[in-house]
């Protein structure tokens, strides 16, 4: 669908640098560990944890590949999506004299995102390559209401920062 929206470039600041660096560095510490861990585990690992963060499931190790490829294709997608901030979803119709304000906050809310992926992708590379190694790890209900409390509570607050910036 083509829209008529405004085509600026969106000033990156610095809160914008220390979230893309952070994501990029959790990125590349999650690949950097599974290279230099995956000769020293079994053929069987675990790949599957319940709400109570206990091992419920096994996959053979190769299947850790999957969440460094995922980041890697996450990432690299959501930085390049964020540099098209005019073809993002709004709520409010995008003229010249809201785009700036609009675009940030999509833009950040895309960092932020990526963030909590490469975050949350690294956490369960780390927890299996720990639990594959034999050492006690767990996530417990921690993990399980932290993702679900971020899940809901983030696009409330997104929301009410929307509302505010567009009145």
């Amino acid at each position: 669908m083509k829209t008529n929206r405004p085509k600026i470039e969106v000033p990156v600041d610095g809160i914008d640098i220390i979230v893309d660096s952070i994501s990029a560095t959790l990125l590349l510490l999650m690949i950097i560990y599974t290279i230099l861990s995956y000769d020293d585990l079994p053929e069987i690992i675990p790949s599957h944890f319940n709400a109570k963060g206990e091992i419920d499931g096994h996959s053979e190790k190769q299947m850790l590949w999957l969440l460094p490829v995922l980041g890697i294709v996450t990432f690299i997608g959501l930085f390049i999506l964020n540099k098209y901030p005019q073809i993002h979803n709004y709520m409010v119709n995008i003229t010249q004299d809201n785009a700036l304000k609009n675009y940030r906050l999509s833009t950040r809310i895309v960092r932020f995102t990526n963030l909590f992926m490469m975050l949350t992708f690294a956490l369960i590379v780390f927890a299996m390559i720990e639990s594959a190694k034999g050492h006690t790890f767990t996530f417990g209900h921690w993990f399980l209401y932290t993702v679900i409390g971020l899940s809901i509570i983030t696009p409330i607050i997104i929301l009410f920062y929307y509302r505010k910036i567009n009145t």
